[in-house]
């Protein structure tokens, strides 16, 4: 049994999926569509940087999407493969909307457009420099559950991202970050400060989350063709209407990655294929369970390594 993964913000590249673009009809179309719909080219930003306008969360995300949405379809279409039989999509934040797409639950028009907002939303809804992330390296989670409640009167921070066993991602405003920082060093809780610009999945992305209960009220979704798996309860999503709620809460809700793999494992899960550039979620998922199987897909030559049939 297997499991398609979508990887989210943080594994984008300048020339990301260059290869699959000189090389396929399908993915030079995709692109150029891409650039249609957007209003500017979002292709040569990923093929030719400069690497500062990409890493713009507003334009990551529909990057990040187009490379993971360009490599589904080549795998479908030109190697003829049926990633419909997977058991389930999941994707990390961002890639939840990959999930959606490559599922069919939303089109490729509405996705990149959604992605564009929900980039720029995110990126404006606290000003630069006031939140800021942390990731707290080889503890566990209810430790630093525990934690943040003792010390909910000298600061307030959130936990934005349970990723694995031993890697958590903190949220909140910068100064409360860094009184945290101190405390946690103290406690001998190691920890990185992390290079973000905005405090992502936690409740200072109200701003957020008004503009995409606003926006996503007015896509049109389909019954998914596989079960996908939310981020935000880290269980299957049962039908388009939860799956609209769920997708305004993520904006400011953790991202349960460790508990949605556990899920999948626990339901017969031993094979996961990443779709998309790098190979984060791979790692994450290896320090989750080292008996599972984990593929990722960057090249054409990843996709004939790999038995489709496990």
């Amino acid at each position: 049994m297997f499991s398609v993964i979508f990887p989210g913000q943080g594994s984008q590249l300048v020339g990301m999926g260059k290869d699959f673009y000189n090389k396929y009809s399908l993915v030079h179309d995709l692109f150029k569509e891409a650039d249609d719909i957007l209003g500017f080219s979002l292709s040569n930003l990923i093929l030719n940087g400069p690497k500062e306008d990409l890493d713009l969360t507003e334009n990551t995300q529909p990057a990040i999407f187009l490379i993971s949405y360009s490599i589904f379809r080549v795998i479908e279409e030109e190697f003829n493969i049926n990633l419909k039989k997977a058991n389930f999509f999941a994707g990390h934040s961002l890639g939840e909307y990959s999930a959606l797409a490559s599922a069919g639950a939303l089109s490729f028009s509405d996705t990149l457009k959604i992605l564009k907002i929900r980039g720029k939303a995110m990126q404006s809804a606290v000003p630069k420099g006031v939140g800021g992330m942390v990731a707290v390296l080889g503890s566990k989670i209810e430790i630093i559950e525990n934690f943040i409640s003792e010390n909910k009167n000298k600061y307030e921070c959130y936990i934005a991202n349970d990723n694995s066993v031993g890697q958590i991602v903190l949220s909140g405003n910068i100064e409360d970050i860094d009184k945290m920082i101190i405390d946690l060093k103290s406690a001998n809780i190691k920890n990185i400060k992390l290079p973000v610009s905005a405090p992502f999945h936690c409740k200072l992305m109200n701003k957020a989350t008004l503009i995409m209960n606003e926006e996503i009220t007015k896509l049109n979704f389909k019954e998914p063709q596989n079960i996908l798996i939310s981020n935000v309860t880290g269980k299957e999503i049962s039908n388009s209407n939860e799956l609209k709620n769920l997708l305004i809460k993520q904006i400011e809700s953790r991202v349960r990655w460790r508990e949605s793999i556990l899920l999948m494992i626990d339901k017969g899960v031993n094979h996961f294929i990443e779709i998309g550039p790098g190979k984060v979620l791979s790692g994450l998922i290896k320090r989750i369970d080292r008996n599972v199987k984990v593929s990722a897909i960057n090249t054409e030559e990843d996709i004939k390594l790999i038995n489709f049939n496990e």
